[in-house]
């Protein structure tokens, strides 16, 4: 069922995403729309406004339905850069998991540094770092963050 088209969904790119549940709460409260994507099947709530979408394995697959279906009544919550580049481009506000807002004045320098480390990694061979681990003050600034752009988009 596809909500209805002025309707507030949340796209979560749901494979490692670890405020899947944060999520469901939030959306629940603003009576919003909830798509969890990936390429196998994950639990999510029985709800109307909560739908699983799953995707074909092929690479990308979870990425490209996020960002077709992408728009300015559209929050994408993922850690993926250029996903979240991808859905700039459509007007979508996008969420990394710790609560870091991607916009268009930041995306350019993030994917920077995205490539500036992964030649970084490629050269310290298999030595390699990611990202620090998922905190408190992480999960509190997503609530907060996703709070306010929820509030923001009903408006």
């Amino acid at each position: 069922m596809t909500p209805p088209p002025d309707t507030v969904t949340i796209l979560v790119d749901a494979d490692a995403c670890p405020v899947k549940e944060e999520t469901y709460r939030v959306a629940e409260r603003f009576r919003a729309h909830v798509r969890v994507v990936s390429n196998a099947p994950f639990r999510v709530p029985v709800s109307e406004r909560v739908k699983r979408v799953v995707v074909s394995d092929s690479f990308d697959a979870a990425d490209d339905w996020i960002a077709d279906n992408a728009s300015p009544c559209t929050i994408v919550i993922t850690a993926d850069i250029l996903l979240a580049e991808r859905c700039l481009k459509e007007g979508a506000s996008v969420l990394a998991h710790n609560g870091k807002p991607f916009d268009t004045a930041s995306i350019g320098s993030a994917i920077a540094t995205r490539a500036l480390m992964a030649d970084l990694r490629s050269g310290m061979d298999g030595v390699g770092g990611g990202p620090p681990p998922f905190s408190k003050a992480d999960r509190s600034r997503f609530l907060q963050e996703l709070d306010r752009v929820l509030t923001a988009l009903n408006r």
